[in-house]
């Protein structure tokens, strides 16, 4: 059936926001997803979690076709978008990404950077975008670097503006690709708690993450990837506390004792 704006469907059931049937990607010869089952359902926040090179990140494009599926479906609000018809740029309006890099506009302010989409996607008057962007500036508290051009600010805050940016599109999906990797540790704590408050107020979210304590207290699911393949999926507490692969363990025992020396490891 057809989802409707709101999320459910024509019988008043629930219907899932994204949803992944068989999701296959190649890169020439190396299939980097292997066959993808996976249902993010309305206010459901999943981290994503594994390896370098496991196929995460691709898993996230795939979502709003920055990457093009080599084979099964996926759904977002209600869209199968790997239909070869589908009017993508109608999906992506309702779908917010932040990328690793901030890719904000540098000859532009951060208020400029989060009105121009405003203005010429959504066809915005300038006072109404304005309004919308300092809204958002508000609940990443840049409201005061409005003026700034990205150049002045730290890389936390542009990290902060680029989510206030994405936010004004009104998104009812959030999809973070490792937000803070780019980010000194020093800096992190910010835009995890930005990201923290987003979920508490109920937004949708997508988040590939290497953040083991944000997944463990923010997700209400959590996902490990590992050779293009979901190994292990449920409630953080399961997860991250109590795996039961063995690829898991090990992978965990690696991220949250880095110094653990594991047999025939040099």
């Amino acid at each position: 059936m057809t989802a409707t704006a709101e999320g459910t469907n024509a019988g008043g059931a629930t219907a899932p926001v994204v949803e992944m049937v068989g999701l296959r990607k190649s890169f020439g010869d190396r299939e980097v997803l292997k066959g993808i089952d996976l249902t993010v359902t309305p206010g459901e926040v999943v981290c994503i979690i594994g390896p370098s090179g496991s196929g995460k990140s691709t898993l996230l494009r795939c979502v709003n076709q920055l990457e093009e599926a080599t084979g099964g479906t996926v759904t977002v609000l209600g869209t199968e978008i790997t239909d070869p018809d589908v009017d993508i740029d109608a999906v992506r309006q309702r779908v917010g990404m932040v990328f690793q890099q901030f890719n904000l506009f540098t000859h532009q302010t951060v208020l400029e950077n989060c009105t121009v989409a405003q203005r010429k996607v959504l066809r915005r008057s300038k006072a109404e975008a304005e309004e919308v962007a300092m809204r958002n500036l508000a609940h990443v508290g840049l409201a005061d670097r409005a003026p700034a051009h990205p150049s002045h600010l730290s890389g936390g805050q542009q990290q902060r503006v680029a989510i206030a940016r994405a936010l004004s599109m009104d998104p009812q999906l959030m999809l973070f690709d490792e937000p803070t990797s780019a980010l000194d540790p020093e800096l992190v704590g910010d835009v995890l708690s930005v990201m923290r408050a987003l979920a508490e107020r109920g937004m949708t979210m997508l988040v590939v993450t290497h953040e083991m304590a944000f997944a463990r207290e923010v997700a209400d699911r959590v996902v490990f990837m590992d050779d293009g393949q979901i190994v292990e999926q449920g409630a953080p507490a399961q997860v991250i506390g109590a795996p039961q692969h063995e690829r898991t363990q090990a992978f965990l025992e690696r991220v949250l004792d880095p110094t653990h020396q594991h047999p025939g490891t040099a």
